[in-house]
């Protein structure tokens, strides 16, 4: 789905982990990508819309260099993505080819690619990270990705990291990795993400005050009231 600037600013204040709490509470456990993590972590976190790639074994006949001048390509796929999006690949877990190089990653920069998300791993580590393109996945590798991968289309669904992403759900990434919000749970998230973590940090500051852990996480009855009334001093 299409995300406005204040959508992404709202977003951009919920850790993945809160995603995953209010995510749970309306049933969906399995949103976290395994694997997706950061290879250069910053502490930033990156809102956008998935833009979904798919890769399936190596077959000799397809997969092959030559393979990469073909119009469905990788390289077809990087000059489809709008700005702002955040590329979700399917590789299959494959940790032995790297979907993606340091040129490529370059041009997703220039295209203002947001970020790029995979259960697999790319090559040309160093410049990869050079291109300044956040990247979440298993590592680096030096053989290419026809080496054990064949690209087969962009924006149709994907199983990344064990988890079912569409075209156009939501991806958040930050430290602790990536997380997808179905596209009809975005409102949902932008509703009651700011206020869990409102709630989470005024939690904090009474665990440093000394305050014992039950009842106050999770709250019962009485801090739920001294909550609610310093929410209504601020």
């Amino acid at each position: 789905m299409a995300l406005n600037a204040q959508q992404i600013a709202v977003l951009e204040k919920v850790s993945t982990a809160t995603v995953t709490t209010l995510l749970l509470k309306k049933g969906l456990r399995n949103v976290w990508l395994r694997g997706t993590l950061p290879l250069n972590p910053t502490g930033k976190r990156i809102v956008g819309p998935a833009f979904t790639l798919r890769f399936v074994p190596a077959r000799e006949d397809l997969a092959t260099p030559e393979s990469w001048s073909s119009p469905r390509s990788t390289r077809g796929a990087i000059e489809a993505m709008p700005e702002g999006v955040v590329v979700v690949a399917d590789a299959m877990g494959v940790t032995d080819a790297g979907i993606f190089g340091d040129i490529l990653c370059g041009r997703m920069v220039k295209r203002g690619v947001a970020a790029l998300v995979t259960d697999g791993v790319v090559r040309d580590g160093v410049g990869c990270l050079a291109t300044g393109l956040p990247i979440f996945a298993r590592g680096v590798a030096a053989p290419p990705s026809v080496a054990g991968l064949t690209f087969v289309n962009w924006q149709e669904p994907i199983a990344c990291g064990g988890v079912a992403v569409f075209p156009d759900d939501v991806i958040v990434v930050d430290d602790d990795g990536a997380v997808v919000i179905p596209a009809a749970l975005v409102d949902y998230i932008l509703e009651q993400g700011p206020e869990q973590e409102r709630m989470e940090a005024w939690i904090v500051t009474e665990v440093e005050a000394g305050v014992a852990l039950p009842g106050l996480y999770p709250m019962n009855a009485e801090t739920k009231q001294r909550y609610e009334a310093w929410k209504a001093g601020q």
